[in-house]
């Protein structure tokens, strides 16, 4: 898979047989042509989350803020780290959800590893984690400028533009 962004590319590589609902829907929306377009819309790094929350670093994008989508995904069922030894390590692409099984189109990439993540992390209050379901393998620099864009309290000023998300 390669993320292609305005400020070059991201390859990855999936794990479908540790998390096969997860790796086959965020699959689906690369071959629907949902992710054309998109963008990275959110960053958590040290100095913009409260003083009393678990810190983490991470870039966040899908299709949350495309003007046009008109996509509605079903929800993933959630596939814990406890069930598929994927761990939130540096370059780790895991779903962004709220509750449990409520993940549907947005993604992040770990920066540093971010162990809170994990089941039984102190990130989540429901200790179950996020679905990792893959890694950077080519790219960890473009992560990182994409980490460092200008951002205003969480959202990057402007969103960094995925230009489309592709099978290799």
């Amino acid at each position: 898979m390669e993320i292609q962004t305005e400020l070059g590319d991201i390859e990855l590589e999936l794990y479908p047989e540790q998390a096969p609902k997860t790796v086959a829907s965020f699959l689906s929306h690369i071959d629907s042509g949902y992710y054309k377009r998109c963008s990275f819309y959110r960053v958590l790094n040290t100095d913009n989350q409260s003083s009393d929350a678990p810190k983490a670093e991470l870039i966040q994008g899908g299709i949350y803020k495309t003007p046009s989508a008109k996509f509605h995904p079903a929800f993933v069922p959630h596939e814990t780290t406890q069930q598929t030894h994927i761990l939130h390590k540096d370059g780790t692409i895991s779903m962004a959800r709220n509750e449990p099984g409520t993940a549907t189109s947005e993604f992040f990439i770990c920066i540093g590893d971010q162990p809170g993540f994990d089941y039984g992390g102190a990130n989540n209050a429901d200790g179950q984690g996020y679905s990792a379901f893959g890694k950077v393998v080519k790219g960890m620099d473009v992560v990182r400028k994409v980490y460092n864009s200008k951002e205003d309290n969480t959202s990057f000023e402007p969103p960094v533009m995925i230009m489309n998300i592709v099978r290799l």
